[in-house]
């Protein structure tokens, strides 16, 4: 990874005064490279994320800003944080000065397509750009104006100051939206209600399609007129409504004092939008707003404390935690009003409606995160899956939803682990009959998934299949199913999805040591070259990344490969075979075969733990932790995925990780730091001590749980529930007789 200077970060000084832990949180971390976050103001879980775009196009570009670009076109109220493709930007504002700038030109190097001298859009450096917990903040070049943003759940407030007096305007761009080319809004409106007051809607396509946002702005200071334009015309009235909808609105402001603009955002209506306005800011100022949000980070990241010294280590840390609760994000008003799948608004369900399902990405490690330490909102999140499910014509739980929508984005039906482990960690309160009805139909009803059930395998070829993969993950989905069907008494089911569970090892090939494609004759597709990303087999990965991914099995695949000292040998060669053949840009943060910037490898070097060799997983999680996450702006080596890419970290730097994450078992790797202590939602505290850690030592000589020696690499749900401390003595050389001999449990409920 080529690190940015140092010179090029936030003034950090300007975070001094918040409190810690919501001090070391620097937002820039991950919008250069190939992190894919925005740098703007949010609330925990929140569904407005108010941040500069910089770009519109490009696959570094899918949250609207990238840390290489020069220039910023607007600051938009939604953004998706680290996915690999774009949507939102919508509701876009940008403050200016002098002759009205309606529309960027294209053809540019950069901002994906458009001049950054043309349009609205305006030059920036880096020196006069701010991004901390709950604020951004920018002084454009040109203009001067400098541009505040700070955010709740579902409001922004900006202050922007003009350095000079006289007339300002602020540029209301209704067509805007982060997207492919050509994806733009297709239906808005816009409204002076009264001369504070503008109201307005847009409606888009995109990713999710449709969706539409209300809102309502408040300015703190007089509109002294308007221009209004549509399709490029020159409009006359007070509102104005259509396709490609833009109004410029004029005020008359004195030099130095700010313009506050107070804007409510509801997927529902424009009365939500108002409510949601009048519930979350009201009467309050900007610097209050932005006190409320920084205090409910700060309870959050709060439930985890680290000792160490050194402030990167802190800023990598916090930052990562604070990325796995930008998502999902709440997605109904103040009084609960939603809009489902099927786009039609819903009364109160009794809790909160979320979307922003990340499911391929977020199963692994960051819904496991969520119930250790925001337990209370896992049963929300479990309860809108059911909703949606209930809410839509095809009767399937999530598999990757946006604004309600499910975009059907990647493979799996990955929301069964997540209400799985939330289930038996005792989070949930859904009707558990209704529950299994739809997992049973989300595992049956996708139509890729018919082949699977028939054949035991779904087939791979030239068109795209990816079956390998989608066995592979089905047969982890349906080892799920099969544990909830067995606790709630369902044991016909149960045995019908155990076996589909064993549908892996139909597409293990003992020649090749791999999994491998095979097609609908149930021949092995040729040529096989298992470095080769080609899409035929595998989804966004290789044979060597995909082979792995047992996690419901660990044992029985270590039994194909031909026992532990094969399957070593064979995690072995992972590491050192050079030459990944890959045209995906998610292919990232390589180590040999071995890409950590993608998530089927996320879990793949805590398997030495089940082969009796975990001095290994211990050398390759702090290999993997010291290369790959850093606190620069370039510090994440994959797209985040809504919390995903963090959420590895932050268990890894406590010692533990869940490979099997609807199982109950964390096996054991490295902690990075001397002690840390996680708040759990029960109550109790779990703290780690790592004595005598450093880069060196990096080795596990003992352990002890409670005062008691642990010999084995893993501890369960119920031992990490109970509190207590998990202590380690680290040195610089493996011990090869800690934790050997011992097979973790498949399930520990």
């Amino acid at each position: 990874m080529n690190h940015l200077p140092l010179l090029l970060l936030p003034a950090a000084a300007l975070a001094a005064d918040l409190p810690a832990p919501a001090k070391y949180v620097d937002p820039m971390i991950g919008t250069a490279g190939h992190g894919h976050v925005f740098p703007g103001a949010t609330a925990p879980f929140g569904m407005v994320q108010a941040s500069p775009d910089t770009g519109l196009h490009g696959w570094d570009r899918c949250s609207g800003y990238h840390y290489d670009d020069t220039g910023i076109i607007g600051f938009s109220h939604t953004h998706l944080s680290g996915t690999g493709c774009g949507d939102l930007g919508n509701l876009m504002f940008m403050p200016m000065t002098g002759d009205i700038q309606w529309d960027p030109k294209p053809t540019g190097n950069d901002g994906g397509g458009l001049r950054p001298d043309s349009g609205a859009r305006a030059m920036f450096n880096h020196e006069n750009e701010h991004a901390e917990t709950g604020y951004y903040s920018v002084k454009l070049d040109g203009s001067d104006i400098e541009v505040e943003l700070t955010a709740t759940e579902r409001c922004a407030v900006h202050r922007y100051t003009f350095p000079k007096k006289g007339d300002a305007e602020v540029l209301i761009d209704l067509n805007h939206k982060v997207s492919p080319p050509g994806d733009a809004a297709f239906e808005a409106e816009l409204e002076i209600k009264d001369p504070h007051t503008v109201v307005g809607w847009q409606k888009t396509d995109g990713w999710s399609n449709p969706k539409t946002f209300y809102f309502v702005a408040e300015f703190s200071e007089k509109i002294t007129g308007q221009d209004f334009r549509e399709g490029g015309e020159t409009k006359d009235g007070k509102s104005i409504s259509g396709k490609n909808i833009k109004g410029a609105l004029h005020f008359d402001l004195d030099a130095g004092k700010p313009l506050v603009v107070k804007v409510g955002v509801s997927p529902v209506s424009i009365d939500g939008a108002k409510d949601n306005l009048k519930a979350e800011v009201g009467d309050k100022g900007f610097e209050e707003v932005r006190q409320g949000t920084v205090a409910k980070w700060n309870e959050l990241l709060g439930k985890v404390t680290i000792s160490d010294k050194d402030e990167a280590e802190l800023r990598t840390f916090y930052t990562a935690l604070y990325h796995t609760m930008v998502a999902p994000n709440v997605y109904n008003d103040h009084d609960r009003r939603w809009i489902g799948p099927d786009r039609k608004e819903h009364a109160d369900p009794g809790f909160n409606y979320y979307s922003t399902f990340s499911l391929w990405d977020t199963f692994r490690a960051a819904n496991p995160l969520y119930t250790l330490l925001v337990p209370e909102k896992v049963g929300e999140f479990t309860d809108a899956m059911l909703i949606h499910y209930e809410n839509t014509g095809y009767h399937q739980l999530p598999v990757w939803t946006l604004c309600g929508n499910d975009t059907w984005c990647m493979i799996g039906y990955h929301s069964i682990p997540v209400i799985v482990d939330a289930y038996f960690k005792g989070l949930t309160d859904f009707n558990e009959r209704k529950m299994l009805d739809a997992m049973v139909d989300s595992s049956n009803r996708r139509e890729w998934n018919k082949e699977y059930r028939e054949k035991g395998y779904a087939p791979s070829g030239d068109d795209g299949a990816q079956g390998t993969s989608r066995t592979l993950e089905y047969a982890f989905d349906d080892w799920c199913i099969a544990r909830f069907a067995e606790a709630i008494g369902k044991k016909r089911i149960a045995h019908e999805y155990d076996e589909r569970a064993r549908n892996f090892r139909n597409v293990f090939d003992k020649d090749a040591g791999m999994m491998r494609g095979k097609d609908r004759n149930g021949d092995w597709l040729e040529p096989f070259k298992p470095t080769v990303v080609d899409f035929r087999a595998f989804t966004e990965a290789n044979a060597w990344q995909y082979t792995w991914s047992v996690m419901q099995d660990v044992p029985a695949l270590i039994e194909l490969m031909g026992g532990p000292e094969a399957f070593v040998a064979k995690l072995d060669e992972m590491w050192t075979t050079e030459g990944v053949e890959s045209h995906a840009p998610d292919v990232t943060g390589l180590i040999g075969q071995y890409a950590h910037g993608n998530e089927p490898s996320h879990h793949t070097a805590y398997l030495y733990d089940f082969a009796g060799q975990p001095w290994k997983t211990q050398k390759w999680i702090r290999e993997i932790s010291e290369k790959f996450y850093t606190d620069q702006p370039d510090g994440i080596c994959g797209n985040e995925d809504c919390g995903q890419m963090s959420a590895w970290y932050v268990f890894s730097s406590l010692g533990i990780y869940p490979v099997n994450p609807a199982s109950g078992v964390y096996m054991i790797g490295s902690p990075m730091f001397e002690k840390s202590s996680m708040k759990l939602g029960n109550g109790k505290t779990f703290t780690v001590i790592a004595s005598g850690n450093s880069k060196e030592n990096v080795y596990i000589q003992e352990a002890m749980l409670d005062g008691k020696p642990l010999d084995r690499t893993w501890i369960t749900q119920k031992e990490l529930s109970a509190g207590g401390t998990l202590a380690f003595r680290m040195g610089p050389e493996p011990n090869k007789e800690w934790g050997v001999g011992k097979t973790p449990p498949a399930f520990a409920y």
